[in-house]
Formats: structure tokens, sequence, C-alpha cells
């Protein structure tokens, strides 16, 4: 039953960061450069898929994303899909989504359940921004050479910079209202409640050594004035 309802639970995340990720590219592209690689909202929802889901399902929501998009939807900031996504400039980024949010999740993993903030932009820059980036050059630069691909990245770094400490604070928040989202929760409830029934265990043997030292005397009394030998019956003199 356990097993049901977890995953049950973690299909339920995966889909809705999808949905999540498909949501910021509504707002559309703004295309700068001559690379044809548009500035998107979207890789702020790989961060964030990353970072609050973990490195499994933040890769599986990122991949259920891609599915679709390669069946057709137009789920693409600027309403692009379908196979012809993996044959144009885009396609080492789309690839660099996909390691980049498996490894924000691993790193972020390592971190909790503090989450530092000035580490989990460091996560988020070296996941979210680097990864992708070298994934999208390594295929750019087949298309235009990789000294351009290179230096074509520099007019994404202000607002990849700006998704990535937007990211980091949404992350921390999450984590912090609902633990346990990236691993088991944390632990710590138990041990109050075995050192309270420890206390009810010994309560009555502590208390039963006094009733013990307390009637001795009064069965050496009895035995010493003749009522009652301390071995036998009740004699009467």
């Amino acid at each position: 039953m356990i097993t049901r309802r977890t995953t049950a639970r973690d299909l339920a995340q995966i889909a809705i960061f999808a949905a999540l990720i498909a949501a910021l590219g509504l707002p559309g592209t703004i295309t700068v450069g001559s690379t044809g690689v548009p500035i998107t909202l979207q890789t702020l929802g790989i961060m964030l898929a990353g970072g609050i889901l973990g490195a499994r399902k933040g890769f599986l929501s990122v991949l259920v994303f891609l599915v679709l998009v390669s069946a057709g939807l137009p789920l693409l900031a600027g309403g692009r899909g379908g196979l012809g996504v993996w044959a144009g400039p885009s396609a080492g980024y789309l690839i660099g989504w996909l390691v980049g949010a498996a490894l924000i999740g691993w790193l972020t993993a390592k971190i909790l359940p503090a989450y530092p903030l000035w580490l989990g932009i460091v996560i988020n820059i070296v996941g979210g921004v680097l990864v992708v980036y070298a994934c999208g050059v390594a295929v750019l630069a087949f298309r235009i050479g990789f000294v351009p691909a290179v230096t074509s990245n520099f007019l994404y770094l202000p607002g990849d910079g700006l998704k990535v400490l937007v990211a980091s604070i949404v992350i921390k928040q999450v984590h912090r209202a609902y633990p346990g989202l990236i691993g088991p929760p944390p632990t710590g409830e138990p041990a109050p409640a075995d050192a309270a029934a420890t206390t009810d265990t010994a309560g009555p043997s502590d208390t039963a050594v006094p009733t013990v030292t307390a009637d001795a005397p009064t069965t050496q009394n009895a035995a010493a004035s003749g009522t009652r030998p301390a071995d036998g019956p009740t004699v009467s003199p």
C-alpha cells in the first residue's frame, strides 16, 4: 500500500512539473544574436524540477515534457514542437535540460535539509547554466563553429543569472515548507517517544522498591511482640 501511494504521488509530481515547464513557455521567446537559439523562461522550470523533485523525478519530468514535444505538441516557447526541434540549433540545449535537471537534483539532495541559499545558487549555476550551455555548444558547434557557439552564450547570461536567483529562493522555501520531497523526511520525533516509553516502563519498578522496604519493619515488629512468628501463623499468647 505504501508503494502504491508513493508511486501515485511521484507520478503526480512528475506530471505537474512537466506541465509547469510547458506553462513557462507561454510568454514566448526573445531571439538574440544570429544562432537561432531563443531566450525562454523554460530554463527556470528545469531548475525548479531538479531542485524540488530531485534527480530521478526531475529528470523524468523533463523527459515527459520532451517526449510530448517530440510527439508534435507545441509546448516549447514560441509554439515549437515535433521531431524537427531535434534538428534545430536548440537541440543540444534540450539535451542539456535532461542532464542539468538530474545534476541539480542530485546536488540538492546532498545539502538538504539545510539548503544554504549560496550553495543553492552555485548548484543551479552548475546544473542549470554551465551544463546546459556545454551540451548546447557541443551540438551548435557543428552548425556555426566552436568559437561562435561559445561566445553566443554570453548573451544569455544576464537572464539566466536572474532565473538562477529566483529558482534558488523558491527551492529553499519549498523545502522549508515541505521537508522530505527529496529523500526520506527528517527524523527525530521517535526519540522523545522512546524516552517516554522507557520512563513509563521504569516507573513501577522504581516505586516497588520502597514498598517492600516499608513492609519489612512492620513484619519484624510483629514477630518481636509475639503476636505472629516471622515464619508461621498468628499465635495467641
